[in-house]
């Protein structure tokens, strides 16, 4: 069967599971402003939580949620305002709104960097906000699919079942309320489970978010504890599990919480005993027992020991699992502890409630096989059972520094000696004592089950709740009834055999009434496994045989001293000794166990007191020092968090008076809403709910939205129930015409056959009259073949002939081409060669026209030289005889002024003006060429020096070009100097001299 939809204006699909009714709707004019809103830049907070605002109202809420989320991860806006916080609010419930669970595990790990070094208890707020909404839209989702499956079985009380109930349930196989969970529930769950998953993993190992991380951890628990959900449970221990071990490894991180901390380590605790507690309500006591291993890894990272409180309720959680999992010794020593803690710390603790404790301590004790299981075991599987009981050993003992030295063997001989040394049995009820007693230390081969059965039967109704112990709600002894039934059993066997080597099977079955002779004998099978008992059933002879007589038994390797021992216990039956004597040795042999257990424990109590006391020093010091950083760094903070202060007030002032313009302006358009909604409500005959004096725009909004889901939801039922109409009307109608389109079918797939055969039957026909056509025109043209053939030969030859000709004339064609060719390249060979001499034969003169003149300038040059030279040697000449001249002048004049001055020069008139025209060195000369004077004539000291050394030296040549007062410039520039003019006062130049020889 099939259908197909409809083609009209609403259309129906039926899918495996669900009738979707698809319905056209109105359009919409979508503001062009919204489209861009994922790529808009806003440049206040404000703004962007206006546009979110805006965009939701016109129902655009995928733009929202674009426009925040591109807001939120800009690192434009990376500075904490509240306005952040309203956004990350806004953000959070359009993330719900759409299950964006991805999207909100980003915005909101943007979020935690921006406000986790300023204001953390905005992070808080928002997430608590954030898991809030998902709960409540699982709930309703919950809700509403309850409601719906209670409608569908009370809608009609006379009919079974309505007719799509039924067309669903044969599509889909499923029931109305599976079917309602997954479409309602399920996607509400799954995204409630990521909420719990996303914000464990954000606030995960941070000391600001411990409380937090810790409350999200309940409440994920509690989550999983509410509906079920053991997967998700599972996942969620292994998450916390995870996180621990991360926090272990990465010791650097950054706010990476600190164990060592009273609350931190509380916190941690707090969650694992929570995840205990739900995993024992679950039932799942794997994962029970790995939150067990948990605490004690978490303990033994810190060195400590939980409070009592926390102890009682992990020994009690600790004696559950291990009942469920069938480890009775286990389970006997976590009841052993559980009575220690609550009489030692309970200080409320009653004596009816401290007696069923020990009762139940006791019983579990004894409900412990009285065998070793491990007996011939491989040594394999005896080093495993030996590590896994030291590894249970540490968790009961909860030894937090175990060392291999201190390990206790567990087993039950040595945890009845606990009970008896701490004692638990002075606490029981009669009932539970006179049981021990007759199992544990009374011989009755033949009574043993008859004393032990009332017992047992008033035993199993004691019970009940714990008024004192709330972390032991409730005992029940009850439970132990099969267990001790099979002690019982086994301790008559056991003694039987002592006492008797043959016993019938039918008094067998009568001595212990608990069980057929099938379950005991399922119970001996399992102690002669385990080399507890030796017996042998002989059915054909209907009895049972204990000991064995082969010669492989063990016990004819000491026959003697087993024949000793049974006759020195037959003689202490016979002859019953003093009471006194034996049990003093009793008491004395208990009472040296007892002496050496005790010093052991003290001296371990010693050693523990030692090293808590050496932990707790160094713990003080550790705190001193850490409470002396946190101050430095809240002095620091505080002054930080003084300057934001004032720095948001100074925001916060400017915020609100844009708010309050903000706010007026909403409350103009809310009324001019208002107006709008009057009048259409005055149209459609309804009268507008809200009073005028509190409405806001938001609410207006708010009702219109409403208005047009109510009418959405009323349209969508109607048509939903229209395309039932139509789709019941449609499947009758194709099964009225289902036998009408077969009838149809196969009557033209009968004129489909008549008409094919008459087809071939006449291409048949055409296919011979063309053959015979064919052969007739065959015959036809068989006359002319001859005429044929000449004239193909005569067209051959003259085509042969033309292709030759054609042939040729190419040839010659090339052969022309070829050597035009040639000479084309012979012609351009000749030029470049032309071009190539004519270039070298210019480039030599180039180069011989450079030589000549470099060799002209060379020339120049040397004449140029040799001309200066015959210039300077003429112009060294001149000088010479001008300098003999004026040597020849100088000496004329001196000789003149010498004789004139001579008669009229005073003593020593030093002071007498030197001739302007003499040169500075004339009056010494003048002096050494005088006459000396006479005696009396005084000649002062340095004239005396200086008309020495003109005596000694020759005259100076004085040169006439530079007036005797400068030194006489280098030969390169005598040519440039003997053209300067002389100097005012100085010699004569040498045009002057010449004319004045000429005169």
């Amino acid at each position: 069967m099939f259908l197909v939809p409809i083609v009209h204006k609403h259309a129906i699909y039926l899918n495996q599971s669900v009738i979707l009714v698809l319905r056209e709707e109105k359009p919409y004019k979508v503001p062009t402003v919204g489209l861009s809103s994922n790529m808009a830049t806003f440049a206040r907070p404000e703004n962007a939580l206006k546009r979110a605002e805006e965009l939701i109202n016109v129902g655009q809420k995928q733009e929202a949620l674009e426009a925040l989320h591109s807001f939120i991860t800009s690192r434009r806006y990376r500075a904490w305002t509240r306005t952040h916080e309203k956004i990350m609010f806004k953000y959070v419930e359009l993330c719900v709104d759409m299950r964006r669970g991805r999207h909100a595990k980003d915005g909101l790990i943007q979020y935690r960097g921006i406000c986790q070094q300023v204001n953390i208890s905005s992070l808080e707020e928002v997430i608590k906000h954030f898991m809030q909404l998902s709960t409540e839209k699982a709930e309703h989702a919950r809700s509403q699919a309850q409601a719906l499956e209670e409608a569908l079985d009370v809608d009609d009380l006379e009919a079974d079942k309505r007719p799509e109930d039924l067309l669903l349930s044969y599509v889909s196989g499923e029931k109305g309320k599976d079917r309602s969970d997954r479409e309602l529930v399920t996607p509400w769950f799954k995204f409630l489970w990521e909420t719990y998953r996303s914000v464990l993993e954000i606030l995960r190992n941070n000391s600001r978010l411990e409380a937090l991380y810790a409350m999200t951890a309940h409440r994920a628990f509690q989550f999983c504890k509410q509906y079920k959900r053991t997967t998700e449970f599972r996942r969620l221990c292994e998450i916390i599990r995870n996180h621990l071990a991360n926090l272990n490894k990465y010791r650097d991180q950054r706010d990476r919480p600190d164990l060592t901390l009273a609350e931190s380590l509380q916190l941690y605790l707090d969650t694992r005993f929570e995840q205990l507690k739900v995993a024992t309500e679950l039932e799942l006591w794997q994962e029970a027992f790995r939150s067990i291993e948990d605490i004690f890894g978490l303990m033994c990272m810190v060195k400590k020991t939980p409070k009592s409180s926390l102890m009682v309720v992990y020994y009690s959680k600790l004696s559950e699992i291990f009942w469920m999992s069938s480890n009775h010794l286990y389970h006997a020593y976590a009841w052993l502890k559980l009575f220690s803690l609550q009489k030692s710390f309970n200080k409320n603790l009653n004596h009816k409630d401290l007696q069923m404790i020990a009762s139940s301590a006791v019983l579990a004790a004894l409900s412990v096989t009285p065998y070793d299981r491990s007996y011939g075991a491989s040594h394999l599987e005896l080093g495993n059972e030996k590590e896994r009981n030291f590894r249970v050993a540490n968790l009961i003992a909860f030894d937090v520094e175990s060392k291999p030295e201190n390990r206790e063997v567990l087993s039950r001989s040595s945890l009845l000696l606990d009970l008896v040394a701490k004692g638990v049995m002075n606490c029981v009820t009669q009932e539970v004592k006179d049981l021990y007693h007759i199992l544990e230390h009374e011989f009755l081969p033949l009574h043993l089950a008859l004393q032990v059965q009332p017992l047992l039967t008033k035993i199993s109704k004691i019970g009940g709740k714990l008024a004192s112990a709330s972390s032991v709600p409730e005992v029940h002894l009850s439970q132990y009834v099969p267990s001790l039934e099979k002690l019982a059993a086994l301790r008559l066997l056991q003694r039987v055999s002592q006492v008797y080597q043959t016993i019938t099977i039918e008094n067998l079955s009568n001595i212990i009434p608990f069980f057929d002779f099938p379950m005991v004998e399922k119970i001996s099978v399992d102690a002669v496994k385990n080399n507890f008992l030796s017996m042998k059933v002989n059915y054909r002879k209907g009895a049972i045989f204990f000991g064995s007589k082969s010669l492989e038994s063990e016990g004819l390797q000491d026959h003697l001293s087993t024949l000793a021992e049974s006759l020195s216990k037959s003689r202490v039956m016979i002859y019953t000794p003093g009471k006194g004597t034996p049990k003093l040795g009793e008491s004395l042999s208990d009472l040296v166990e007892v002496v050496e257990k005790e010093h052991k424990r003290l001296l371990a109590r010693k050693s523990i007191i030692e090293k808590r006391k050496e932990e707790q020093e160094r713990q003080l010091l550790e705190m001193e020092r850490e409470e002396e950083a946190k101050k430095l760094k809240l002095q620091k903070i505080t002054e930080e968090a003084e300057q934001k202060r004032l720095a948001i007030e100074f925001e916060q002032m400017k915020n609100q008076r844009i708010r309050r313009e903000i706010e007026e302006r909403e409350l103009e358009e809310a009324q001019a809403l208002l107006q709008e909604a009057e009048k259409r409500g005055k149209k459609k005959g309804k009268k507008t709910v809200l009073e005028g004096e509190k409405l806001t725009k938001k609410s207006l909004m708010d009702l219109a939205v409403s208005e047009q889901l109510r009418e959405k939801q009323e349209m969508e039922k109607r048509l939903q129930k229209l395309g039932k109409t139509m789709d019941y009307l449609e499947r009758a109608k194709r099964e009225e015409a289902a036998p009408v389109i077969e009838a149809t079918f196969q009557k033209r797939l009968e004129d489909e056959k008549v008409h094919h055969e008459l087809e071939q039957q006449r291409e048949v026909d055409l296919s011979r009259q063309r053959h015979a056509g064919d052969l007739e025109e065959k015959r036809r043209l068989s006359r002319i073949l001859e005429n044929k053939n000449v004239f193909q030969e005569r067209v051959v030859n003259c085509r042969k002939a033309e292709h030759y000709r054609l042939r040729k004339e190419r040839e010659e064609t090339i052969s022309n081409i070829i050597q035009s060719r040639k000479e084309e390249r012979e012609a351009k060979r000749k030029i470049i060669y032309f071009l190539q001499t004519e270039e070298e034969r210019q480039r030599k003169a180039r180069e011989e026209e450079e030589a000549r003149k470099l060799e002209e300038m060379e020339r120049r040059k040397k004449e140029e030289a040799e001309r200066k030279a015959k210039l300077d040697e003429i112009a060294e000449k001149q000088r010479q005889r001008e300098r003999e001249l004026e040597e020849k002048e100088r000496q004329r004049r001196e000789e003149l002024f010498g004789r004139s001055a001579a008669p009229v020069l005073p003593k020593a008139d030093l002071s007498a003006p030197r001739p302007a025209d003499a040169p500075p060195t004339a009056a010494p000369a003048a002096a050494a060429a005088a006459p000396a004077p006479g005696p009396a004539k005084f000649v002062p000291t340095f004239r005396r020096a200086g008309a020495e050394a003109a005596a000694q030296a020759p005259p100076p040549a004085t040169d006439k070009w530079s007036s005797g007062s400068r030194a006489e410039p280098p030969a390169g520039d005598r040519w440039r100097d003997d053209r300067r003019p002389a100097a005012a006062g100085g010699a004569k130049t040498w045009m002057s001299s010449r004319e004045e020889r000429r005169r």
